[in-house]
């Protein structure tokens, strides 16, 4: 075996390679002609950040069967180039989860015993000990946004100093939450209640400048606020303008949205803590992801098993054709599912119908999962059952190869109660709904989705399209459907629509269809284009 080792590694890392008898390893210092030279008999390839590869660093690399990621990111890395050459991309998720909590508690005491100040004024030879009172951890309220395992191990270190812990994670069991000692609260609470909020989620659409001038508001008048997940979470200009006013008391920033940060309004303030996205960056947490990565390429090599990989399990070419289809529906019927659902998810079914029951449905079940957890931390096809294990949250799965045509029912079970869908794929290529909550109505799964829950009541329908009009907004397809299961959860009669519509749908829109007096729910759902 030859293994490439494209960027610096601990020596940890080069060590696991070397004990093995036989195996070639390159390191970066060694590679002299160029990276594509010295991949054209290459059987494992491992980078961190910096190299790119990409699908003509892969034209070179006709032998390869693995890239590692020593790291959680892959945005270096061409994954669907990888996968159509049949190449496994695996990363290191959780890795450094302590090292980036061990920080965000430092940033917290930071800012609560203004050290930084603390430490310049005395660097200049100033006695400021009258002016640097500062406040105690103990006994205030940690809010966590993101209960993944850094936001878990953050609540436990905070725990310690005697803080009461506030968690929001729609993804994350409420037994697993009370476990570990974390009250689960709905978004709004959380910010309300927080006199430190610390983020731990990934970029989503949902999570995009989530700390913007509204949230910024309805907290609390000094609140202090840490990032060590991404700088894109943080609309700058609102926090900004909120630590002039003072409502909130202070910030620590290890991320950004465009880094290395230069000339930032943020520099020279002394409620402003800045470190150059370091979270991850201990000897400790590169050591340890460095071995991780290279155990992972070593037991792929020599064994073939597959752990974090972020493309596609093992299939055969013929298989991977036949599924790919309903692969994709299972992820768009989860990402639907998930956001028409109430409440925490406490467990998650699924039901394989027809010719789609007598065949492999893992990858089926992780891409429904995946899209159920769509907006939460480092879930992908490969990881995506391990996550919600993880999390807390149970899994069923039954087959019906009678049950006609091929198809996936998903039920989640929340604290809300029981939402279910039915999803198939027609014409080969075009991922539908059939059912939702028992009702009968056929919908694209693409694009931007509005489902409205309302009574069976006449003048809806004229109601929700004039609204629509009157913001601009273009419809393309319009479904309706009605059925005794609804009127029964609706209480008076109830219906389902599902609007498809063009272009971008803003909150006064949902506002306006929310105000129509039959209308008792709203769910904006933004699914991906077709391909």
């Amino acid at each position: 075996m030859k293994i490439v080792l494209a960027e610096k590694v601990s020596p940890a890392t080069l060590a696991v390679f070397q004990a093995e008898p036989g195996w070639n390893v390159v390191t970066h210092d060694q590679i002299k002609d160029g990276l594509a030279k010295e991949l054209k008999d290459a059987d494992g390839l491992v980078v961190r950040s910096a190299v790119q590869v990409d699908d003509a660093l892969l034209e070179h690399a006709p032998k390869l069967r693995v890239i590692g990621r020593a790291g959680v990111g892959v945005d270096n890395i061409d994954a669907d180039a990888a996968t159509r050459r049949g190449i496994v991309v695996m990363n290191t998720p959780g890795a450094n989860a302590i090292a980036v909590a061990e920080l965000t508690i430092g940033l917290m005491l930071a800012l609560a015993r203004q050290l930084p100040k603390a430490n310049g004024a005395l660097h200049q030879g100033k006695w400021e000990k009258k002016s640097l009172s500062g406040a105690e951890l103990r006994g205030k309220t940690l809010a966590v946004l993101g209960l993944g395992r850094i936001g878990l191990e953050v609540a436990q270190r905070a725990a310690s100093f005697g803080m009461q812990i506030i968690g929001h994670d729609p993804f994350v069991a409420p037994a697993l939450a009370r476990e570990r000692g974390v009250e689960l609260v709905p978004l709004d609470p959380l910010f309300a209640r927080a006199d430190y909020l610390t983020l731990h989620v990934g970029l989503t659409q949902q999570t995009a400048n989530i700390i913007n001038a509204k949230n910024l508001a309805a907290m609390k008048k000094g609140v202090r606020i840490v990032n060590c997940a991404r700088g894109e979470l943080v609309d700058d200009a609102a926090l900004l303008a909120a630590l002039d006013s003072g409502q909130v008391g202070g910030v620590a920033l290890d991320v950004f949205r465009d880094e290395p940060l230069k000339n930032s309004p943020y520099f020279n303030r002394e409620n402003v803590i800045l470190t150059p996205h370091i979270a991850g960056s201990t000897a400790e947490a590169q050591e340890a992801v460095g071995i991780q990565i290279a155990a992972q390429v070593r037991e792929y090599l020599k064994l073939g098993v597959v752990q974090n990989a972020v493309n596609l399990p093992s299939l055969s070419h013929e298989e991977y054709v036949e599924l790919s289809p309903y692969i994709d529906m299972a992820g768009r019927l989860g990402e639907f599912l998930s956001a028409t659902a109430d409440g925490n998810v406490e467990s998650i079914a699924l039901v394989y119908r027809g010719r789609l029951a007598q065949g492999k449905t893992d990858l089926v079940r992780n891409a429904a999962i995946q899209g159920v957890l769509a907006h939460s931390e480092n879930v992908n096809r490969i990881n995506a059952a391990a996550v919600a294990e993880e999390r807390g949250i149970r899994l069923h799965e039954s087959k019906m190869e009678n049950g006609g045509a091929a198809g996936v029912t998903l039920t989640l079970h929340t604290r809300g109660g029981e939402t279910t869908a039915t999803a198939t794929v027609l014409h080969g290529r075009s991922p539908r709904l059939l059912a939702s909550d028992g009702i009968d109505i056929e919908v694209p799964l693409h694009d931007t989705l509005i489902a409205i829950r309302n009574h069976d009541v006449p003048g809806v329908i004229g109601r929700v399209g004039t609204v629509l009009g009157e913001h601009q907004v273009n419809i393309a397809n319009f479904a309706l459907g009605r059925g005794l299961e609804a009127a029964a959860k609706d209480g008076a009669g109830g219906a389902i629509a599902v609007v498809q519509v063009d272009g971008e749908i803003t909150p006064a829109v949902i506002g306006a269809i929310e105000a129509i007096e039959a209308v008792t729910r709203v769910r904006l759902v933004k699914l991906p284009p077709l391909p």
